[in-house]
């Protein structure tokens, strides 16, 4: 006789909506970033989206843009959004708050962008930590929720080298997935591994 695989842990990975420094500077870990006006609006018409999945639990990293991503869904469902560090913005150390005129010039910024996976940010942590903090994250969730759906907010590179691991993407390439603000990417892990249902799903 057969046995039935447990069920699939759905994963909705959100990363945040618009903020006056996406694409210009790198906030990083730094407080006090929260959304603006277009951001909120985003916001709104995500949870309006959302509301529509079977979304029985809710994560956000600390930060306030992740966190204000996730209240409107939250408000909407009548859920109470866990915050995890988990889900923390990648950790920029020296870099945190430079725009990306400031760091072009530098050497180690363009070692970076050219090899992800092994060059980390002065005083900050290797991609590759990242990326096992919020996969340990995701296993440990689906151990607890098997068959659940859960909706994680988080930043963009976060989100990407979440989508990288479970499509086998080496992290050296990552930076050719695109996550924009206020976007759900959506994956199901099974015990036969992972299925990545959406990608960057935005609004109409």
């Amino acid at each position: 006789m057969s046995k039935t695989l447990p069920p699939m842990s759905t994963f909705y990975l959100i990363r945040h909506a618009l903020t006056d420094l996406v694409d210009k500077a790198l906030a990083a870990r730094a407080p006090g970033v929260s959304l603006n006006a277009t951001g909120r609006r985003q916001a709104e018409r995500l949870a309006e989206r959302l509301a529509r999945e079977p979304i029985g639990r809710i994560y956000t990293g600390p930060l306030e843009r992740a966190r204000e991503t996730a209240a409107p869904l939250a408000l909407r469902l009548g859920l109470e959004p866990i915050v995890s560090d988990a889900l923390d913005e990648v950790a920029f150390g020296d870099w945190t708050g430079m725009t990306l005129e400031q760091l072009a010039p530098l050497p180690l910024w363009r070692r970076y962008n050219a090899y992800r996976g092994g060059v980390r940010a002065p005083g900050g942590e290797l991609l590759l930590e990242t990326q096992v903090r919020v996969i340990a994250f995701m296993a440990r969730l689906r151990d607890e929720f098997p068959g659940q759906s859960l909706a994680l907010f988080s930043h963009g590179d976060v989100v990407k080298v979440a989508v990288a691991f479970h499509l086998g993407v080496p992290l050296d390439l990552c930076h050719r997935i695109e996550i924009l603000p206020a976007s759900v990417s959506k994956v199901s892990i099974g015990d036969h591994g992972p299925v990545v249902h959406a990608l960057n799903w935005t609004e109409p």
